[in-house]
């Protein structure tokens, strides 16, 4: 090999090192203006996170926890899964069902009411009095495609964390029908027949781990804070894997778009 052949390799050489540094480089700083902004969302989204709770001031504690919901509309409107409102109305008749929001602990606690209810989606829009809390958009759950990075910000394991809002992340690993077709008769049961019955609509599969507590936390873009979806734990599970006796730590979420229907039916 002659002197120029060595000299014009080892610039070669050089420039590639050079190159490879710029590009580890950019790839860092992307994450970091990544982080950066999930960190700022995640500061915009949790005023909007409330907890649902029922209350009795007989009773110890007097607010009892049940699941997360996230203010929308005019600020007084709240999402949540129906799983989370509908047993506490039907079993606590003499407690008063609310949210528990606020920065404090321990939170402020609001009476609502249930405005309307989806069983088939497990949804359900609350509705409070007085001020206004801050609120969250809700996006198009339409364009949400498998791969895409998503967070969510709730209470995972209700009040045995206290009273501090969540984070996590979420990749959509999958869009499935909510319950699949069974391969025998012995792997169906009661509330997989009455949903195959209705509809098998699409719902959000996700490689990221939800906890009790967490069913009625918002779906949202990292960047926008744009809400896709709510975090569903009970009522899925039970249709999806029925059959496991371990939980899979996969975790799903209901689209959005069901959420605007609902908000649609409510007068006024």
């Amino acid at each position: 090999m002659s002197g120029s052949q060595i000299f014009a390799l080892g610039n070669f050489k050089s420039r590639s090192r050079r190159f490879v540094s710029f590009l580890l480089c950019t790839i860092a700083a992307l994450n970091d203006v990544r982080a950066s902004d999930l960190a700022e969302t995640v500061a915009a989204v949790k005023p909007a996170i409330v907890a649902i709770a029922t209350f009795q001031k007989t009773r110890s504690p007097a607010a009892v926890f049940f699941g997360t919901g996230f203010v929308v509309a005019d600020g007084l409107t709240i999402v949540t899964n129906a799983h989370v409102v509908v047993p506490q109305a039907d079993v606590e008749k003499s407690a008063v069902i609310g949210i528990l929001a606020g920065p404090t602990d321990p939170p402020q606690f609001r009476q609502a009411v249930v405005a309307a209810i989806d069983v088939e989606h497990d949804l359900a829009i609350l509705k409070i009095t007085g001020l206004p809390l801050p609120v969250l958009k809700l996006g198009d759950s339409a364009i949400v495609r498998e791969g895409q990075s998503l967070a969510f910000t709730g209470f995972p394991l209700g009040m045995v964390l206290g009273f501090h809002r969540a984070t996590h992340q979420a990749i959509v690993a999958a869009i499935t029908p909510i319950v699949q077709p069974a391969y025998s008769q012995r792997s169906l049961d009661a509330k997989a027949i009455r949903q195959l019955q209705r509809s098998a609509f699409a719902i959000f599969q996700l490689d990221g781990t939800a906890y009790p507590g967490n069913s009625g936390s918002p779906l949202y873009d990292q960047g926008s804070g744009v809400v896709y979806g709510v975090i569903n734990m009970v009522f899925v599970k039970g249709l999806k894997e029925n059959a496991m006796s371990q939980p899979s730590g996969i975790s799903y979420a209901i689209p959005s778009a069901y959420i605007r229907d609902l908000l649609a039916k409510i007068p006024g």
